[in-house]
């Protein structure tokens, strides 16, 4: 490529990042984030929720008019219908507005004008209503899933703000729908939506009035619940307090912080009390009570140690021990998917790289876990991938398969850089965790020759000159840039770290969205982006990272479609699946924070801390079986970090360091 073309093509790149849009949210003081309506109708978007029996996608936003839109896309994970495969969990949509019930003094309320609307775990939307000179009155609506039913909760609270006093009606109704029972692996469901309303009641000034709604699905036979509206609540908001109150985020950057623990709550809420155990599942309206080699196995699953989620931790080792029940002496393919509640599987692209996806996210799982016990449970599944890869081998020595995560929407040829970058890493923590079980040194030794093996074979097999960048082609006859050139960043493969990078932020792949799938598409996954911020962090460009993963953070969090990772566009209109969540948080961890586990109770880190930065922490870290901090500090030595481990009262490490330098722990 031209070289003075090429500058000018990274200088309109950097335009474009550094130009801010005028954010339509910002985070507020109670740690949530709050669209204050001022203009700028109308808008809609859309959020899910989560709990261990019921998902929500709410499609909500504010009209031409300043009135409030809701329509409630429900999910029962556990309410299978037929046919009973990966997108069969009972749904319905419940649009109209509860407040089209109300009557005050004898009329509906109309005229409503949206104030505000915050983000917290919940939805809280406030709006005033004007029927009359004198007559105002407030309302307050709080929506959210139960933690533990089949049901999705709105409370209302409606206040007099006017000075005379008003007759307020709110009805109780209950609706009940009996599903076909042909249509049911259960038979029929009952799906009963209901508002608990109360007889009429006079509201002087200033007084206000509570009443809720339900949405809920049972099988039958089930009892219908009648919920403690109040105590639901507080139940929701406990589990955000945990999950805000584990592995917290500290930095000079309030957007990364907050974009971070957003994140913690979408990618631990997405788990399903399924008849096999705890499921963790994409969502979007289509994956649930499943789980996916890559999603689950190589996404998420290494993550929870982390953050320490007990519920968490237990989805995780239940996905890996379900794959498990599929290895074979004679080394057949496993499964892409197992879906159903456990019960069936879904093979439909052929082999995608899913023995290196678990092989990967297993050994990296038991490592941070620091559970000797799960350990020992999961080593026979690494061995087997391990072993099932090995004998997927090409004569060039990288790893064959029919696909990659794409699944065919974009080319991977018959072996993509992603399942070898993959296989090389999987095998670094083996020996890491095999030494930790006692594992035979020949094993061990066998493992390390075949990590050095794949290394090398994946720079003489996929290096290449592509579109300018000596970086990767993504497979062999591959001649466009294509995103995934990241992964070898991640696994800690740096010998074209420089070109690999130039090429992400290139305008061929770089957008106001992230990256492009592939140059010349306009496709983009947020999960090969946040790959990359992960990769570019990790390989020490910490000045370059930061910038890309602020632009990020404050496009998700407080832009236009927020405040989680999304999966894809135009695919899925942007739906939050879960696990991209997980591998935002993973930025952090094993990005900045450049956490590497290198036993049971042992890992390295390398933390990068950007210049403009005087300190960062990571506390109440769950990982290798304790509850740690680390802190970085800038030292008065501009070119050295102070850092401190502590863990349960005691120091563990207080160190001062050079950039880029790594530091051993060991509990």
């Amino acid at each position: 490529m031209n070289k003075q073309i090429y500058i000018l093509l990274i200088l309109i790149t950097a335009c474009c990042l550094s130009a801010t849009a005028v954010n339509r949210w910002k985070i507020n003081a109670d740690g949530g984030i709050t669209w204050t309506i001022n203009g700028n109708l109308p808008h809609e978007d859309h959020i899910e929720m989560s709990g261990l029996k019921v998902s929500t996608v709410l499609y909500y936003g504010v009209n031409n008019n300043g009135a409030f839109t809701l329509n409630r896309h429900m999910v029962w994970p556990m309410l299978r219908t037929i046919p009973n495969n990966t997108h069969a969990s009972l749904m319905r949509n419940f649009g109209g507005d509860v407040t089209e019930r109300i009557n005050v003094n004898g009329r509906t309320l109309q005229g409503e004008k949206v104030t505000d609307i915050t983000l917290n775990g919940t939805m809280i939307v406030n709006s005033t209503f004007n029927f009359s000179r004198e007559g105002k009155v407030k309302l307050t609506r709080i929506i959210f899933p139960s933690t533990t039913k089949p049901s999705l909760y709105e409370k209302y609270i409606l206040k007099n703000t006017g000075k005379d006093p008003i007759n307020v009606e709110i009805p109780f109704t209950r609706s009940v729908i009996n599903t076909d029972p042909e249509k049911g692996v259960d038979g029929s469901y009952n799906v009963i939506a209901v508002i608990s309303g109360r007889k009429a009641k006079l509201l002087k000034s200033d007084e206000e009035i509570t009443f809720s709604a339900s949405y809920a699905g049972y099988k039958n036979g089930e009892n219908e619940i009648t919920p403690d509206i109040d105590k639901e609540l507080l139940e929701r908001q406990a589990l955000v307090t945990e999950l805000w109150g584990k592995l917290v985020l500290e930095s000079p950057d309030k957007t990364i912080n907050k974009m971070f623990a957003f994140a913690k709550i979408r990618a631990a809420e997405s788990i399903y009390d399924t008849k096999n155990g705890l499921m963790h599942g994409p969502g979007g309206e289509s994956y649930y009570a499943a789980i996916w080699a890559n999603d689950q196995a190589e996404y998420i699953n290494p993550f929870f140690p982390y953050l320490g989620y007990d519920i968490g931790n237990r989805s995780a080792l239940n996905a890996y021990m379900l794959f498990a029940r599929f290895i074979s002496p004679e080394y057949k393919p496993i499964p892409s998917s197992i879906i159903a509640e456990g019960t069936d599987i879904w093979n439909g692209a052929g082999d995608r790289g899913d023995g290196a996806m678990i092989a990967y996210g297993a050994s990296r799982y038991a490592l941070a876990r620091g559970n000797k016990a799960e350990a020992e449970k999961l080593w026979p599944l690494i061995e087997w991938t391990l072993e099932y890869c090995k004998r997927q081998l090409n004569k060039s020595g990288v790893v064959a398969s029919d696909t990659d995560e794409l699944e065919g929407r974009f080319p991977a040829g018959k072996a993509n850089l992603c399942t070898s970058s993959l296989y090389y890493d999987a095998l670094c923590s083996a020996v890491f965790l095999g030494k930790d079980l006692g594992k035979s040194a020949s094993q061990l030794a066998d493992y390390t020759k075949r990590a050095e093996s794949i290394k090398k074979n994946i720079d003489k097999y996929f290096g290449s000159t592509v579109e300018g960048f000596n970086t990767y082609k993504y497979y062999e006859d591959n001649n466009v840039l294509r995103a995934w050139i990241c992964i070898p960043l991640v696994m800690g493969i740096y010998n074209r770290k420089e070109a690999t990078i130039n090429a992400l932020f290139s305008p061929q792949l770089w957008t106001e969205n992230g990256l492009l799938s592939q140059a010349g598409s306009e496709t983009f996954w947020d999960r090969s982006t946040l790959y990359a911020l992960r990769g570019v962090f990790a390989c020490g460009e910490t000045e370059k990272a930061i910038d890309y993963l602020r632009y990020y953070s404050n496009r998700r969090l407080l832009g236009e479609h927020v405040p989680y990772a999304i999966e894809a566009w135009p695919e899925g209109g942007q739906r939050h699946l879960s696990a991209e969540s997980g591998l935002y948080c993973r930025i952090i961890t094993e990005g900045m924070f450049g956490i590497r586990p290198t036993g049971l109770h042992a890992f390295t880190f390398t933390p990068r801390l950007p210049k403009n930065w005087d300190h960062m922490s990571l506390n109440k870290i769950g990982a290798f079986g304790h509850v740690f901090n680390i802190s970085v500090k800038r030292s008065n030595n501009k070119n050295k970090l102070k850092v401190t481990v502590n863990s349960e009262g005691k120091t563990i490490c207080d160190k001062k360091i050079k950039e880029g330098e790594a530091l051993n722990i060991k509990f």
